[in-house]
């Protein structure tokens, strides 16, 4: 392969590229290394995952105390830091299930400001020091006296927590997340953004920090409705590719906040609609009249009913052809029913997922099934469905809900708990390289053919097959006469690939020798 100006120039046999030697700058012999499009990971939260990088990681906490123990250790270590911020705990996962009480985080915290939000961000526990940051919390929505905070509540004081994070820290945990992406073979992430996530400031800091430092290219989202061509240029004067991302139609399953039709198995109620099909319909007509692209975040049914019948409502109203034409794209879309599938493809809907969540949460002991029944939660994230209708799908890991992982992300969809849900091992890829580029609506890249831009990985590489997850897909594909390329092996519970070089339109952003 030859590069030229941050692009593919050609592409051919070793032998012919011995022509090019002379011409070119330098010669990177791989060693027999496998050589691939980098992945996209098309949904991301950079900031928090560096905080969660650089600051206190709950993710491996294996019970309450554990957990308690790492605030303590956490608050000592950093004793200048204004507010005490941390992430990834997971009370289903411990022994009783229970999250700390906001008396255990006080003396743990030694009575200072701290932040904790759940795996899935859309929860959080606090100390009563950082509640007096924000006057009148105590009557929003979502509060709860001594349990984890969600809605309104959580967002007033995760800005009150974020507000904290000086401009340094701030480059410091994007650049952290940024080093981490490319280490795994990542050349581009859809950053989603908004005003309840992350705010302008930070948002703006991110896509200039991208634009002048090596790395993967960062793609921005900003969730606000938009309701005329103003609106839409002020989204376009942020930087941002799209008003889509984590607008928020509901919350997560996690949290018991995703909007469902039914109540959840483990709680008397139907979580929380954050929009409805008038809002839906509203904000997508507004985006496609501006040309910009729309999206939400849905993951119950009943979310995702709402999101379905108003972007159908806009359709109507603009013309299915133009709906189609602006790529609109849906977050998640765990709980999606025949007719939601139906209507993505009719609609031209990108489906943004992570199968990670279901290599997670999925199987019949999971949160899932603790949450909605072993019926529905065997239903829920059917990637073999939306391919067969022809929709768009692009993956990501929502990090830093689930870590980086693009080979643990294809495996995961091609190893679904739910058979019936399991798409191969190429399908998947493609979904993590090509999709993440068409879900911003460029077909030019994801691939490796002249003309493309120079993204790639280099991976110490196994043995290459054509692996399907089960005799339902055809057989052909894995017969050699078929042509279809190797990848590397992913069987459960093997090793994955590991990641030699990345390079993002022609500059290597990581490299480890290759022996």
């Amino acid at each position: 392969m030859v590069v030229e100006r941050g692009r593919v120039a050609w592409v051919g046999s070793e032998g012919a590229a011995e022509s090019f030697a002379d011409g070119v700058d330098e010669v990177a012999d791989l060693r027999g290394a496998l050589v691939t499009p980098a992945f996209t990971d098309a949904h991301v939260h950079l900031t928090a995952t560096g905080l969660a990088l650089t600051g206190l990681d709950l993710a491996g906490a294996r019970d309450l105390a554990g957990a308690l123990d790492r605030v303590r250790a956490h608050a000592t270590a950093r004793p200048g830091d204004a507010v005490l911020l941390g992430h990834g705990w997971d009370a289903g996962e411990w022994p009783g299930g229970r999250p700390p009480s906001r008396a255990e985080l006080d003396t743990a915290a030694g009575g200072r400001p701290l932040y904790l939000s759940r795996v899935d961000v859309h929860s959080a526990v606090v100390t009563t020091a950082l509640l007096d940051r924000v006057p009148g919390v105590t009557a929003l929505a979502g509060f709860t006296g001594d349990g984890p905070l969600t809605g309104e509540a959580h967002h007033a004081v995760r800005r009150a927590a974020l507000a904290a994070v000086t401009p340094g820290e701030r480059a410091e945990a994007q650049r952290a997340a940024r080093a981490q992406a490319a280490a795994c073979g990542i050349g581009s992430l859809h950053e989603c953004a908004g005003p309840d996530i992350s705010g302008e400031d930070d948002f703006t800091a991110l896509l200039a920090l991208a634009a002048r430092e090596p790395g993967p290219r960062v793609f921005g989202y900003w969730a606000e409705p938009v309701a005329d061509a103003k609106g839409a240029e002020r989204i376009r004067a942020l930087g941002a590719v799209g008003a889509a991302g984590d607008l928020c139609a509901d919350g997560s399953l996690g949290s018991r906040t995703a909007h469902l039709h039914e109540p959840y198995a483990d709680a008397p109620h139907t979580g929380t609609a954050l929009l409805d099909a008038a809002a839906v319909a509203a904000h997508v007509t507004a985006c496609t009249e501006a040309g910009l692209q729309a999206g939400f975040h849905a993951i119950g049914d009943a979310a995702l009913t709402a999101v379905t019948e108003g972007v159908r409502r806009a359709a109507e109203r603009l013309g299915t052809a133009r709906v189609r034409a602006a790529r609109h794209r849906v977050e998640h879309a765990e709980m999606l029913t025949p007719g939601h599938v139906a209507a993505f493809a009719e609609l031209a809907l990108t489906a943004s997922v992570q199968p990670a969540f279901d290599a997670a949460w999925g199987g019949a002991d999971g949160m899932y099934a603790r949450r909605l029944g072993a019926g529905r939660a065997a239903g829920l994230n059917p990637y073999a469905a939306l391919l067969r209708a022809g929709v768009p799908l692009a993956f990501g890991s929502d990090s830093p809900v689930t870590p980086f992982d693009p080979w643990g992300t294809v495996r995961a969809a091609a190893f679904h708990h739910t058979p019936a849900h399991r798409i191969s091992v190429r399908g998947a890829f493609t979904a993590h390289t090509r999709g993440g580029w068409r879900a911003v609506g460029r077909d030019d890249a994801g691939v490796l053919v002249p003309g493309a831009p120079a993204d790639y990985a280099v991976w110490e590489r196994g043995e290459l097959v054509v692996q399907a997850p089960d005799e339902r897909v055809a057989a052909w594909s894995t017969d050699p006469r078929s042509g279809t390329p190797g990848l590397p092996e992913l069987l459960p519970g093997g090793p994955l690939p590991v990641c030699l070089r990345t390079v993002v339109a022609g500059r290597t952003v990581f490299a480890r020798p290759i022996e």
